[in-house]
């Protein structure tokens, strides 16, 4: 791909697309985003609850990204979550972290799975990253297990590592390389 990339950029897996977010996404990420069972399993710099202002300005932040790192998941058409790549930095500049949530009215179909795939192939081959990786929340087993199906493998257990709802929990770190 071309070092000048644009905002008209997807990735297709059969009946999941992934596509750059439209201001039209932002009452569909408002929606989505207000249900606790979804919030339970994000990081809390995601306010809960979730308003179309917040939703906004995530946006107009992604828009700006050149390569784009962070997409809309689609699923037969129908806006259903967010995945994303985070560069890091320093001597960790090669590689990257993978974050992604859908609404829960659409868990259990495998689209999570095509879009990790989909974005870890864009990362590792498009992108130039040699390693991708994701924190998992030890309570998040649906998450573990659609990183296992899109091949990556389990680094180790970072023991007692977050906080999440007033409570301590382990963080499950998996990686992938190229």
């Amino acid at each position: 791909m071309p070092l000048n990339y644009n905002n008209k950029m997807t990735l297709h897996n059969g009946d999941v697309l992934l596509r750059p977010l439209r201001d039209a996404d932002k009452t569909a990420i408002a929606i989505l985003l207000n249900n606790e069972n979804v919030w339970n399993n994000v990081r809390d710099m995601i306010p809960f609850p979730y308003t179309e202002t917040d939703a906004q300005i995530f946006i107009d932040l992604k828009k700006e990204e050149n390569p784009p790192f962070t997409f809309a998941i689609e699923y037969n058409g129908e806006f259903c979550g967010i995945i994303g790549l985070v560069p890091q930095n320093d001597v960790y500049k090669l590689s990257a972290e993978i974050g992604y949530w859908i609404g829960e009215r659409f868990w259990g179909n495998g689209i999570t799975t095509k879009a990790v795939h989909l974005i870890t192939t864009y990362g590792l081959e498009e992108l130039s990253f040699i390693r991708i990786y994701a924190g998992v929340f030890e309570f998040n087993i649906r998450s573990m297990r659609v990183l296992e199906k899109s091949g990556f493998q389990k680094d180790g257990i970072f023991r007692k590592a977050v906080i999440k709802n007033d409570k301590i929990w382990d963080e499950h770190r998996y990686s992938i390389t190229k």
